[in-house]
């Protein structure tokens, strides 16, 4: 009986070291880095240098539910649905080209910089907006209003301000964290606005108010485009309702 209960406690301590291991770090390792994001140290990105592994890989650790959530399956999803967002947001990649999926994380800011200057969008996931600056800045612990430039020149910020956004619910809309893990049910006006869970409302939280709602849109088939592939290099399906083209934005 001795024996079967301490051969049972091995048992579950070597299962708790086997779950502690599955970080970030296992499932994006820096070799998988590179390869999901091959062109961002290209001459042609104003990214080039900027979007470090161990930028990266030292936000996310301030985020332990990121990524490390729900199960090896979902876990990785979310990585591919973080990673599909962001490339987008960053992309240098042409529409139709042969490898317009291999150009994420080229830009760190904005090119236009026309967006609610001096808050236009910077970082991954192109924080946008005194508003966000100074929620984002609070959370940090950090004065981004005053320097919002530091979004785009400290990398570390620069993914910490991405991983925020997503990881946090801004009312009515959810967290995007939720919504891949499933943890997200919709409310009845969701529904009634067509809101349903997967991919594609991720896209309605970050960029609904000019892409969701209106049909097929190349700017949606571009973050679908971009999430198939970081799917298929980890070995993980797709999920259900990845356009949002038949949502109402929040709100």
């Amino acid at each position: 009986m001795r024996f079967a209960l301490a051969a049972a406690a091995l048992l579950l301590a070597v299962a708790a070291s086997g779950a502690a291991a599955q970080s970030v770090g296992s499932v994006i390792t820096e070799s998988m880095y590179n390869a999901m994001l091959p062109n961002r140290d290209n001459s042609l990105c104003s990214g080039k240098g900027f979007f470090t592994y161990n930028a990266f890989i030292t936000a996310a650790n301030s985020f332990p539910a990121f990524g490390t959530s729900g199960g090896a399956d979902l876990m990785k999803r979310e990585l591919a649905a973080f990673f599909g967002q962001t490339s987008h947001e960053t992309t240098g990649g042409t529409r139709g080209a042969a490898d317009q999926f291999q150009w994420g994380y080229c830009f760190k800011e904005e090119i236009s910089k026309a967006t609610s200057p001096p808050y236009y969008g910077r970082g991954p996931i192109q924080l946008t907006g005194q508003s966000n600056y100074q929620l984002a800045g609070n959370a940090l612990g950090v004065d981004l209003v005053s320097n919002p430039d530091l979004v785009s020149t400290d990398a570390v910020i620069s993914f910490k301000t991405a991983l925020w956004f997503w990881m946090t619910p801004q009312s009515p809309k959810p967290s995007s964290h939720d919504v891949i893990l499933g943890n997200w049910t919709p409310t009845a006006a969701d529904n009634a606005a067509g809101r349903v869970p997967g991919y594609g409302v991720i896209t309605n939280i970050i960029n609904g108010g000019l892409e969701c709602g209106i049909g097929p849109d190349p700017r949606v088939e571009d973050r679908i485009g971009y999430y198939k592939r970081y799917c298929d290099m980890l070995g993980v399906g797709y999920g259900d309702n990845l356009d949002c083209n038949n949502q109402q934005r929040f709100g």
